[in-house]
């Protein structure tokens, strides 16, 4: 399936083909640390057991962390 992946700290954003049923799996095939990233799609924050569909538009949020 094509879903497009935008990457907020990279400032990139590409169409890949992928099979990751789930955001967990996708974030491994993209090498993101799952701890580094928020994961969103249609501006709702997704866990990384929730499913993937074809068309899905990613957006990955940088954590930032401070005191």
């Amino acid at each position: 399936m094509k879903i497009i992946v935008s990457n907020e700290k990279e400032g990139t954003n590409q169409e890949i083909n992928t099979e990751a049923p789930t955001v967990k799996v996708l974030l491994q095939e993209l090498g993101v640390n799952s701890e580094t990233v928020l994961v969103a799609r249609n501006s709702q924050i997704l866990l990384p057991t929730d499913q993937l569909q074809g068309g899905d538009e990613i957006l990955l949020l940088s954590v930032i962390s401070g005191g």
